[in-house]
């Protein structure tokens, strides 16, 4: 239930009201006045995100945050326990007063005993180890031993499982073909790359969780390309390394066609074929399950034994117990040697083997969806391989080749060599717009930004996860599908939203709270908006390579189908802060399943829609028909505060790399004109700095450099956070001067700012939420003032607008969702009044008087059934949901009384 309408966050929420001397700099005052403690939390009890413990785990890492001021330490290893299960714990982030805010903690393979409880105390004993010399690294575990070189084609040369060569030369392989499909009697050729490591890094050692960082190009034909990053993730007490694959596409998009994209692993084959086996998960808990050499089906039959010695994976009984009639016949039984899995979409897949290569493929069974998991191997052992959200990137395949040979390999397509190239060129032709008047033209009927050159899909990026496991024995079907769950869904321990909401972090937003008859009409309507877009990924097929992970734009309702092929109305691109809504969201409800969109979209988000090379670099693209097809290349995209909640919540490396490729984007900012296709005079200019708006640019860099702060304790980034604010807050128009000159150097604004400009676009770009953190962090008061000014006065009426600025600029749109600026204001300086206001602009949309209703559409009218909501946008929707979580957070204790007021609730 709620409490009085300016405790809910108290203290913590509340900054500092003393205004610093104005002879101290504001480097040196930026913290003074702030909390150094809060409420201490007790009991960090972790869960399971879907709710049971696994059948089987891996190991895996989370981040915990502490209130400020709880846990003083400067160690780089911290000593936590959970129970008797091996743990390992390090710092990640830290509060201004220099105590920990966030920490990470690797926890052991084998699924704990007991109640996840994480406390301080010495941790048990991991028994994982890393041995370092100049050509190789190697990592122990149990009776598990991998090499790694630090040079050349292979990421792993060998893998042991007590004392046996059980895998060989892992490492990645890509195809590049020379042009795409042929068109009848058209010819293409294709080339074959490998990899070649050229730096690794050793980022942790143990004793629970190693992990090696390893660098370097697809190379072949003379030439390098495709630069990756690939991290290895070993955890004691786990059978698998955990493989995070991340590449740039650096190509000639009109001659350079990625016709396949993989990793790959021989493993020796030293079983008669009889005793081999080929494994690949089928659908839901389904096992596809077969030996080389198969024993059962015969005409004349081995006996039971032997039969079910070999459904299992086990070795047969001694031959010489055979019947003679099978015994002396088995050379005469063919030996399958291949073996392939192709998901070709999202719909469906096929399992299919044959003898030889030149000889017939043999069509064995299919379905429509699989977890990913391959096995090769014997009774002595052998190699299974995953990857993860398998048909959702499809086309994808699974691969064993030379099974009935010494050396079979096993490979993961991360993109399937079966399915036509990868192509990355430009969906349109640059001729029917080839003038900037017919550009401000296009933009005006397909709302599409285009301009030759700017649609480039070069220097954007993807991350795949795969898991390899390196066995002793042949896995049971019931083995086989637990592996194939996990990677599927990996186990992944998360704490509570009530104890995430306990330190403070992630700016205002509270756990479900469904106790009054208000607040449980707005959690209704904010549950169903969040399961509808769930849906919609199904219904669309909203799958594949490139696309998984992000949503559409707008929707089309008399085609039943979200505006796909118009324009800027298709991918939506992170488009008013979607992945903040979907996060935010999971905070407060611990769904898996809010957990694992969210996840699926930082992971495209941050890669896809990001330049990481080339002259675009650290800079997104706005929605188009491609993720990168037009022109307004801007940082709201490739914006670290869509990062921060997994980074903080999982320590995930690779979304570290993604927020620190950003810290030095701004000084780029003049190389990317973004107002050029604006009238003259629009928005801020100057002759010697480039003009940066608040909201939508310098709120878009704030997030990362907070972070490195957080992370380092690195004043630079602090000082570039303050100088910004104080000289916002020093402007004559202040937060209403929209933009100013900007000098990268130094982060400061400049000029007079006495002119007013206002966009609706200036808050929705998580600058709110950003500002609601720094104003705990930083104690900056011009930038305080100037905050609550703007969000008072933004949504005010228009006599008060034009009191305080001597006319109103019109320019104010969003009144709904922008009431949690209202809110803001309204928590901040206790009035009680603004609160109501805040909620009175709230209902004005439609949201909660019968707008957005579901209904069925289906028959002839769409190519499936759909449960439709005609009036569904990604803006409204994203917007409106952040409102309505960070109302309830800031005025919720006045809800009540306006939803009585407004009719929604008797």
């Amino acid at each position: 239930m709620t409490t009085s309408p300016f405790s809910r966050r108290g203290f913590l929420q509340t900054t500092a009201a003393a205004s610093l001397a104005s002879s101290l700099p504001a480097t040196q005052a930026a913290t003074a006045n702030l909390p150094t403690t809060t409420a201490p939390v007790g009991d960090t009890t972790l869960r399971w995100l879907d709710g049971t413990a696994p059948a089987r785990f891996e190991g895996a890492t989370l981040g915990v945050p502490w209130p400020r001021g709880q846990i003083k330490s400067t160690a780089k290893a911290l000593d936590f326990k959970l129970g008797n299960h091996p743990v390992q714990s390090w710092p990640l982030a830290y509060w201004p007063d220099g105590s920990l805010k966030w920490t990470a903690h690797a926890i052991a393979g084998g699924t704990p005993a007991g109640a996840l409880k994480l406390e301080a105390g010495k941790p048990a004993a991991g028994g994982l180890s890393v041995k370092q010399t100049a050509a190789q690294i190697v990592v122990s575990a149990g009776d598990l031993v991998w090499t790694v070189p630090t040079r050349g084609e292979a990421l792993i040369a060998e893998a042991t499982r007590a004392g046996r060569v059980t895998l060989k030369n892992l490492k990645l392989v890509a195809l590049r073909q020379d042009g795409a499909e042929p068109e009848l009697d058209g010819q293409v050729a294709r080339q074959a790359f490998t990899s070649k490591v050229t730096a690794v890094t050793v980022e942790q050692t143990g004793p629970v969780r190693a992990v090696l960082k390893l660098d370097g190009m697809h190379s072949g034909n003379n030439r390098d390309w495709l630069p990756f990053s690939v991290r290895l993730y070993f955890y004691a007490g786990a059978e698998s390394v955990r493989i995070v694959h991340s590449f740039v596409w650096d190509g000639n998009p009109a001659k350079d066609f990625i016709a396949g994209l993989g990793v790959t692993a021989q493993v020796p084959m030293t079983n008669a074929t009889h005793d081999r086996h080929i494994r690949f998960s089928g659908e839901g808990v389904g096992v596809w399950g077969e030996a080389v050499r198969p024993v059962t089906g015969l005409r004349r039959d081995p006996g039971q034994a032997y039969r079910d010695a070999q459904v299992a994976g086990a070795a047969l009984p001694p031959l010489s117990g055979m019947d003679k009639r099978v015994s002396d016949r088995l050379a005469l039984i063919p030996e399958w040697n291949d073996f392939s899995l192709s998901q070709a979409n999202a719909d469906g897949f096929t399992i299919t083997k044959r003898t030889q290569a030149g000889q017939a493929w043999i069509a064995s069974n299919g379905g429509a969806r699989t977890n990913g998991l391959v096995y090769a191997g014997g009774a002595s052992g052998g190699v299974a391989l995953g990857l993860k959200d398998f048909w959702q990137r499809a086309p994808v395949r699974l691969d064993v080749r030379g099974a009935a040979t010494p050396l079979a390999d096993v490979t993961a397509w991360l993109y399937s060599p079966s399915a036509p190239a990868m192509d990355m060129r430009s969906y349109r032709s640059p001729g029917d717009m080839d003038t900037h008047e017919k550009q401000i033209e296009g933009l005006n009927i397909t709302y599409e930004d285009y301009e030759p050159g700017w649609d480039t899909s070069v220097g954007v990026a993807r991350t795949s996860e795969l898991q390899l496991w390196v066995l002793g024995a042949t896995p049971s079907h019931q083995v086989f599908s637990d592996m194939a769950g996990q990677v599927a869904t990996p186990a992944r321990p998360v704490l509570t939203p009530q104890r995430l909401h306990a330190c403070g972090v992630f700016g205002d937003w509270d756990p479900v709270d469904t106790g009054t008859p208000a607040r449980k009409l707005i959690e209704d309507r904010l549950s169903l908006q969040l399961d509808q877009y769930l849906r919609e990924v199904e219904q669309h097929r909203w799958y594949g390579f490139w696309n998984y992970g992000d949503v559409m734009h707008t929707y089309d309702a008399d085609r039943h189908m979200w505006r796909y092929d118009i324009g800027g109305y298709a991918w939506d691109n992170s488009e008013l802060s979607t992945d903040l809504w979907l996060w935010t969201s999971y905070l407060r409800t611990g769904r898996a399943d809010i957990f694992r969109l969210a996840e699926a979209m930082t992971r495209h988000t941050g890669e896809v829609d990001v330049y990481h090379l080339g002259e675009f670099k650290g800079f997104g693209t706005r929605h188009g028909v491609q993720h990168w097809s037009d022109s307004s290349k801007q940082p709201r995209i490739s914006n670290a505060a869509y990062r921060r909640f997994y980074f903080y919540l999982t320590a995930d490396e690779r979304c570290g790399d993604l927020i620190r490729e950003l810290l030095e984007s701004d000084a780029d900012i003049g190389k990317v004109d973004i107002s050029r296709k604006l009238a003259p005079g629009a928005g801020p200019r100057s002759t010697e700095l480039p003009g940066v708006g608040f909201g939508t640019t310098w709120g878009s860099w704030i997030a990362a450099w907070l972070t490195e702060w957080e992370r380092t304790g690195d004043k630079r980034w602090r000082d570039k956070l303050v100088n910004g604010m104080q000289t916002i807050g020093d402007l004559r128009r202040r937060w209403f001067a929209g933009g100013a000159p900007y000098d990268a150097k130094t982060g400061k604004f400049a000029g007079p700012g006495a002119d007013v400009s206002i966009s609706h676009l200036n808050g929705v770009f998580g600058v709110a939420e950003m500002s609601s953190e720094l104003l705990t962090l930083l104690d900056v008061p011009a930038y305080r003032r100037a905050w609550l000014e703007y969000c008072r006065f933004y949504n005010a009426p228009k006599d008060e607008v034009a009191a305080l600025l001597g006319k109103d600029p019109g320019g104010r749109s969003l009144t709904d969702t922008c009431s949690r600026l209202t809110a803001y204001a309204a928590f901040h300086e206790k009035d009680r009044a603004l609160a109501l206001r805040a909620w009175r602009e709230f209902f004005s949309s439609r949201a909660l008087r019968g707008g957005g209703q579901l209904r069925r559409v289906g028959g002839v009218e769409t190519i499936r059934p759909l449960v439709e909501q005609a009036s569904i946008s990604t803006n409204d929707s994203a917007q409106w949901g952040l409102a309505g979580i960070q109302n309830l957070a800031l005025v919720g204790d006045s809800l009540d009384e306006a939803a009585k007021a407004a009719g929604l609730v008797q």
